[in-house]
Formats: structure tokens, sequence, C-alpha cells
């Protein structure tokens, strides 16, 4: 009996051991999963802000879908322009003299590719709307629209992820705590995203520290 009572109490010591291990060790390792993880999502929301840029520029709003988006970036050219001042002589009727007229002309100096200024080589285009990591192949949410801004109307657009998706595999503890994050050195909330559809903005919602880890 004595035996058995010691070899129950070593494996609870063993038990115990390895839960307070654990509380100490898993929210390390789930903030490097997390870091890594997040990095590769906000890299590739990146490539879409830079795409939605570019057909803006062509288009005057953004691409409400990836299909129209990425179809743009394979064949879509940006316009290279040169603004330059001229004047000319002009009779005016109320003088009854010929007076110096100020324009701005801008002149078509040719066209460069889209992907190949965005882009390079690479074809990761291709694959704008696959969430990386994704373990049931989750797509990222996208919308574009217009909103009302005082006297004007403006082109928006938001970009999106669960954080849920991204860290699927990870402890749901730690997974509800990162979801309820409210700090400027966290990506706030639950969800991880470039733009919005309530403001004129092309922002992240990512702190400064994942722009610095050379993903532009």
């Amino acid at each position: 009996m004595k035996i058995i009572i010691q070899v129950v109490l070593w494996i609870a010591c063993v038990a115990f051991g390895y839960l307070i291990y654990q509380s100490v060790t898993g929210p390390i390792q789930f903030k490097k999963v997390k870091v890594e993880r997040f990095g590769k999502v906000i890299a590739k929301l990146k490539d879409i802000r830079n795409s939605q840029e570019a057909y803006k520029t062509a288009n005057g709003r953004y691409a409400n879908d990836f299909k129209t988006l990425i179809s743009f970036v394979d064949t879509g050219n940006y316009t290279i322009t040169q603004q330059r001042d001229s004047s000319y002589m002009e009779f005016d009727k109320t003088y009854g003299i010929e007076l110096l007229q100020q324009i701005k002309i801008i002149d078509t100096l040719g066209f460069v590719s889209v992907k190949d200024s965005l882009f390079k080589k690479d074809d990761r285009y291709k694959s704008l709307m696959n969430v990386p990591g994704a373990a049931g192949g989750e797509k990222f949410e996208m919308k574009a629209t217009t909103i009302q801004k005082g006297d004007y109307t403006a082109a928006v657009f938001e970009a999106k992820v669960k954080k849920d998706v991204v860290l699927h595999d990870q402890p749901q503890d730690l997974r509800d705590r990162e979801n309820a994050q409210i700090s400027v050195e966290e990506v706030n909330g639950d969800v991880i995203k470039v733009g919005s559809l309530e403001q004129v903005s092309t922002s992240g919602n990512w702190p400064p520290i994942y722009d610095r880890k050379g993903n532009k």
C-alpha cells in the first residue's frame, strides 16, 4: 500500500511539474508562433494594400473582389506622366489687349507594368486571397465601397482575417487572451486587417514592430 501511495505521489508530482512548466513556457511559445504567423499575414495584407492602391490610381476606386484585383495586377499598367508649366498669349475682349495665360501641361511619358513594379518576377500576387498557414484554406475577407465624408465621396476598402484562423492550433485560453488585446504594442482586437470601411484609411491595425521586420 505504501508503494502504491508513493507511485501515485510521484505521478502527481510529475503531472504538477509539467503543468507548472507549461504555464511558464506555454505563453512564451505562443508568442513566438504568433509573431511569426502574424508577420506572414501582415506581409500578405501589405501586398493587398499595394495592389489596391495601384488599382485605385488606374480606376478611381478599389477592387471589390480578389479576381478583379489579381487580373488587374497581372495585366494592368501605370501611366508615367510629367507635368510642366507653359504659357501663351490670348486676346482679352474686356481690355482689348493680349494677356499672358499660364497653364500646366501633363505629358504621358509611357507605361509601366503593375506586376513588374510591385512584384518584380515573383508570382505571389496570384494567391493574394489565401491566408498564410490557414489549416482549412481560409481566404481573406475583402470588400470595397464608398463613404461620404463632408462634401465628397471617398473610396475605401478593407481586407481582414480572424486571429483564430491564423492561430487555429494554439491553446484556446491563450487565443481568447489574444483576441482581447488592447495595446499599442499588439494587434488589437480579434482580427488582423488593413484599410477601413468606416474611415478613409489604408493603414493596418498592427504595431510598428511588424513594419520593422522588413515586410514592405
